[in-house]
């Protein structure tokens, strides 16, 4: 499986923009399986309540059509943010996975609300972390807060999850969490952890770039600077197969222990 993680500035507002870019993306993603994008590519991510509102689509809203025709013409899948808006009008952020066939694999609402701006924009998704299969392996979603709940990854890990892939707009000061956290995560669950961030600015936030796809032993295998890149990271399933004869982890759990984590 070859993964491309696309960092780049934000085109806040210009979803037109942000297609075309995609477009001539999806065709130099040297022989990628899968480009992922960050979160809230469409519409950018600090644009306030009311351009979130405007700008929100359903699932299969028109850029959800546009990016199932590129991926089948590029041949390749693609996973995006975007604002969603449900039928009951609540708008999340939300990431989608379109295989290369142009198929819809899933949907994905961001759980896990980051600060007083997400708050201001969005609801919070529900209880749904789903894993579906791409090109034979077994893939699931998280958005950028996310993954700093460890909860998260490991549910993911344990429904059987080989490959993350996370939509993030990770910003300055918190340049740990793409540093460390990312590598933490993969190296906990034995699996790969593909974390695709923005760089650049978007009004008052300066996003910390250093965009990575991090393997089973908590090793990066490809990693972006602060600057704009496509990146793209070869991942070997023997290298699954090391790390779990090497760490117990999901093996040695004992969930009768962990009845206090269900507490509010």
């Amino acid at each position: 499986m070859r993964v491309a993680l696309y960092q780049c500035p934000p085109l806040p507002l210009n979803v037109a923009a942000n297609l075309q870019r995609l477009h001539q993306l999806a065709h130099e993603a040297h022989g990628a399986d899968v480009l992922v994008l960050p979160e809230m590519f469409l519409s950018g991510y600090n644009i306030g309540a009311e351009a979130v509102g405007a700008l929100a689509e359903a699932q299969d809203g028109p850029s959800a059509q546009a990016i199932a025709e590129l991926a089948q013409s590029a041949g390749l899948a693609i996973l995006y943010g975007y604002p969603e808006r449900a039928e009951d009008g609540q708008v999340y952020n939300a990431v989608q996975l379109i295989d290369a066939q142009g198929k819809r694999l899933c949907n994905y609402r961001k759980t896990h609300l980051f600060g007083d701006l997400d708050h201001s924009m969005f609801s919070a998704g529900p209880d749904d972390f789903p894993v579906v299969e791409l090109n034979g392996w077994k893939v699931g979603m998280l958005i950028c807060y996310d993954l700093e709940f460890p909860e998260n990854t490991r549910r993911l890990a344990l429904a059987g999850a080989e490959l993350i892939l996370v939509p993030t707009a990770n910003m300055v000061p918190f340049d740990f969490v793409a540093d460390v956290t990312v590598r933490a995560r993969a190296f906990e669950n034995q699996c790969f952890v593909a974390y695709a961030n923005y760089c650049g600015h978007e009004g008052e936030i300066h996003y910390c770039g250093q965009s990575s796809i991090a393997a089973p032993d908590g090793q990066r295998i490809a990693q972006a600077g602060l600057d704009e890149a496509l990146i793209v990271g070869t991942l070997d399933r023997q290298s699954l197969v090391d790390a779990r004869a090497a760490n117990h982890y999901l093996q040695d759990r004992r969930a009768e222990l962990y009845g206090a984590l269900h507490k509010p």
